[in-house]
């Protein structure tokens, strides 16, 4: 992907290399046989009984499809150059930097292991980086403890691999050119999230550099990456869906593994302090962790297996039901890059057998919904605003922005379950005590916020705010799509006009009634009714 720069006489300097010639070494063949394998040409036995068992069958599964990932076809397109130029310079002792951000996770990260493959082909040591700032929109301490639980486990299992780890507190543009230039980092690897802050983050490091230092970016969260799926924002699933499914004979392969890495760093990294990271945060610490998830790699491959043995057989005929258990709940560990989606999709897929209906469901989610969610959030800078909506969506809530609410919440009233209808009261409750609600629920909620609150803009604020501070994934593209779509009509169309919502699709308390138990949902949640 990048060569080793020529030394000259005067000196280790950077041969520029133009866009085209650069990219067109990313994807080089591969020294031996590579041996991807696609999930349409496979559907394996289920060979594993426990967990310990499944956990050693993903190895397995890594080592099957090349011994590592040198040896490996990397698929150039997956990468993208972000600097001026894209040589490595020679005499970089402290070798190659992946700064870890959406992505934090060792095995199935495939910005991790372009960077692994580039040590290796420059013979170079290998560090992973992660810029922890003490304050991050409306995270609270849920949010960062779940954070920091799983980059512990990858700190472990970097230096069983030996690779270096690095924990910066503070800014990634104040803290990672500083670690750059002290410790002659040659390249720089990052991962990629379609959000402005991420981006603003990215486009800040990049101008910090050192000029002779490349930045390249990976898209390890989406199985085709975004920039190939689409170069526009998509109005709904039916224009991306087949965008997306005819290049996942290319993109949806098994993953090679990140091997213990051939080449040392002349001085170890020094174990993270972790109390102290804790410590220096200013989040809002009045919202902590729970119980039912726990962080990190290895807790997401239980959800995986948990759901794929005793749930996925549920998931097409009751992942509408909120009373019952047929969901992955692997949402926390995909939001924060603890596991891979791709792993996710390879793993459901080998029960396709099984649970054709089930499989297929949850792969239109968890491939064509989420991208399709990256996707808006790219390419349309007001992705939390009214001001991203569809023209026809924007034009029917102003038609009735003057129309009576009643009853007319305050947030305080909404934050604290305090509404006349204990449907949704429960639902809020689940939100706080577990950090997460029922998918379909999500919809209702975030519905009747629009409803109950004096302006649309007021209504969508309200619903980001809440859904942010409680859920363990929020501040995700799924979270403000989710909200987009339930308030403002984004990848829906026109529905009969009614009061408040116009022509955005209504829901309402007896069509819940319909779909599911509402009053066992309401006891196990215990939401009243608040007559205010």
């Amino acid at each position: 992907s990048m060569k080793r720069a020529r030394s000259t006489k005067a000196g280790a300097k950077s041969r520029p290399v133009k866009k085209s010639e650069s990219e067109s070494s990313v994807d080089e063949p591969a020294p031996k046989a590579t041996k991807n394998i696609k999930v349409k040409e496979e559907k394996a036995a289920i060979n594993y009984s426990n967990f310990e068992e499944f956990l050693n069958h993903l190895q397995e599964r890594r080592v099957d499809a090349a011994a590592d990932v040198h040896e490996f076809a990397f698929k150039k397109q997956r990468v993208r150059l972000l600097s001026a130029i894209s040589d490595v310079k020679e005499n970089c002792p402290g070798g190659v930097v992946y700064w870890m951000s959406r992505d934090a996770r060792v095995q199935d990260n495939w910005a991790l292991l372009f960077a692994q493959r580039l040590a290796i082909k420059l013979e170079l040591p290998l560090t992973v980086v992660f810029c922890l700032v003490p304050k991050f929109l409306n995270a609270t301490l849920r949010h960062y403890k779940f954070l920091l639980g799983g980059l512990q486990e990858v700190e472990q299992e970097c230096k069983e691999l030996n690779i270096g780890f690095e924990l910066l507190l503070g800014s990634a543009v104040d803290r990672l050119p500083e670690l750059v230039k002290k410790n002659d980092i040659g390249a720089v690897i990052c991962d990629f999230a379609p959000l402005r802050l991420p981006r603003q983050w990215v486009e800040q490091v990049a101008e910090a550099l050192p000029s002779q230092v490349p930045l390249t970016q990976v898209d390890a969260h989406n199985i085709v990456p975004l920039w190939v799926t689409s170069e526009k924002q998509e109005y709904a699933a039916r224009t991306i869906r087949n965008k997306i499914n005819s290049k996942l004979c290319d993109y949806l392969t098994e993953f090679p593994p990140v091997i213990s890495h051939p080449h040392k760093l002349a001085k170890p990294s020094k174990a993270v302090d972790w109390i102290a990271a804790e410590a220096m945060l200013t989040c809002d610490r009045s919202v902590d962790a729970v119980d039912w998830a726990k962080p990190g790699y290895t807790a997401a491959c239980r959800q995986l297996y948990e759901f794929c043995t005793r749930r996925l057989r549920h998931f097409n005929d009751k992942r509408n039901d909120p009373s019952a258990n047929a969901l992955s709940g692997l949402s926390p560990w995909l939001h924060f890059g603890h596991i891979s989606a791709q792993r996710c999709i390879l793993e459901v897929q080998r029960y396709s057998a099984q649970h054709k209906a089930s499989a297929d469901a949850f792969c239109e989610e968890a491939i064509v919904r989420r991208e399709l969610a990256d996707n808006f959030c790219y390419y349309n800078e007001h992705y939390d605003s009214l001001k991203g909506l569809y023209d026809w969506a924007y034009q029917t809530l102003q038609a009735h922005r003057q129309d009576k609410r009643s009853p007319c919440y305050t947030l305080a009233q909404l934050e604290q379950s305090h509404t006349a209808d204990d449907l949704w009261n429960s639902a809020q409750l689940q939100l706080v005590q577990e950090g997460k609600m029922h998918g379909f629920l999500r919809m209702y909620w975030a519905k009747k916020i629009l409803e109950w609150t004096e302006t649309p803009e007021l209504a969508l604020e309200y619903a980001i705010l809440l859904n942010d501070k409680y859920s363990l994934d929020g501040r995700d593209p799924n979270g403000y799509v989710g909200c987009m779509w339930s308030i403002g009509g984004i990848h829906d169309q026109g529905w009969k006009e009614r009061a408040i919502f116009g022509k955005i699709r209504y829901m309402n308390y007896q069509g819940c009634k319909r779909k599911f138990d509402v009053n066992a949902f309401v006891m196990r949640y215990g939401g009243k009714v608040y007559k205010n």
